[in-house]
């Protein structure tokens, strides 16, 4: 069993499951007049880095339209939730569908892109990715339409920069394994955009981003996390908590949202949903490994959190609607 003395940082763990895929990477070289309408992607968090010059980015969200968002040089911003967006050189400018120009490929997941009228450059890095672990949708699900990290704010910008020249070497170069090295570069920059936001927003400082940091019920939730299989009760957590029952009980509803045997069986709804997915592991398999007497009662769990049965989540790859 695991030595649950051990240090605990809750909050990086759940960074962790922030594994992406579906990537696409494109470095824009833009000239004055420009401007860029990115559509809709339901399921994709999108993110763009201005390397060189400056923009307005102007997001969708839904019954109203948020003032535009000044990007400096080295300024890094995320638009978490698919949302349609728009960049433009000039406030006023024209924004042309992205999905109408033409894009240079330079590999399957990395193109380059270059539009505009020919005068102040601008170059901008921007990525749309998903996630791998459908318990990531829970952390991206709590953040805010917008994520704005500004170069002159940070105390250490200079990670953002090498990550940026990395990235963009890797694109131009094409070595074998270069849009793997792309892909955990762009987990880079996501992760420390939410890091940065989780830091400076008290949004972050709520709910079960709170809970997380909370030192009794961060580390239950981190052990739910690790040992998914582990027999858990209230009792059990509330010992590892160093809390009465009761307390423990009250605080975790309090601070997660919804009480503590709840969340165990939804994470571990997560888990199968990985294992389904990534390990192709049998329902019997699955209902053993997580303390369900039957495939029927591990099958109605499953419906009950996911939305489907799991041979229909198997064979359609369908999304998890745990995680909200």
């Amino acid at each position: 069993m695991l030595d649950t003395r051990q240090a605990i940082d809750p909050l990086g763990e759940a960074l962790h499951f922030l594994r992406m895929s579906g990537a696409f990477y494109c470095r824009s070289e833009l000239t004055a007049p420009w401007g860029l309408a990115l559509p809709e992607r339901p399921g994709c968090l999108s993110f763009h880095v201005v390397t060189a010059g400056r923009a307005w980015l102007e997001v969708e969200p839904e019954g109203q339209r948020e003032g535009p968002r000044a990007l400096e040089p080295g300024d890094l911003a995320l638009v978490p939730h698919g949302r349609g967006h728009r960049l433009r050189g000039e406030r006023r400018a024209r924004a042309v569908s992205i999905d109408e120009l033409d894009h240079e490929r330079v590999s399957e997941c990395y193109a380059i892109l270059r539009h505009g009228g020919g005068g102040a450059p601008t170059t901008l890095v921007c990525g749309a990715v998903r996630f791998d672990h459908p318990a990531a949708h829970h952390l991206v699900a709590l953040l805010p339409r917008v994520i704005h990290v500004r170069a002159s704010t940070l105390p250490h910008a200079g990670w953002l920069h090498s990550t940026l020249a990395l990235m963009a070497a890797e694109a131009r170069e094409l070595r074998p394994g270069g849009e793997t090295v792309i892909t955990r570069l762009a987990d880079i920059l996501v992760i420390q955009a939410i890091r940065s936001w989780i830091e400076e927003d008290p949004a972050a400082q709520t709910g079960w981003l709170g809970a997380l940091q909370d030192r009794q019920i961060g580390r239950a939730v981190a052990l739910i996390h690790r040992e998914p299989t582990r027999a858990w009760t209230v009792s059990s957590l509330a010992a590892e908590a160093a809390m009465s029952r009761s307390a423990f009980a009250a605080r975790f509803t309090q601070l997660v949202g919804e009480p503590a045997m709840h969340y165990v069986a939804r994470w571990r709804m997560h888990v199968a949903m990985t294992w389904l997915r990534e390990e192709g592991v049998g329902v019997g398999e699955m209902a053993g490994r997580l303390g369900y007497r039957s495939e029927a009662a591990f099958s109605r769990a499953f419906k009950r959190f996911i939305g489907v049965p799991p041979g229909a989540a198997r064979r359609a790859g369908a999304p998890s609607r745990a995680a909200g």
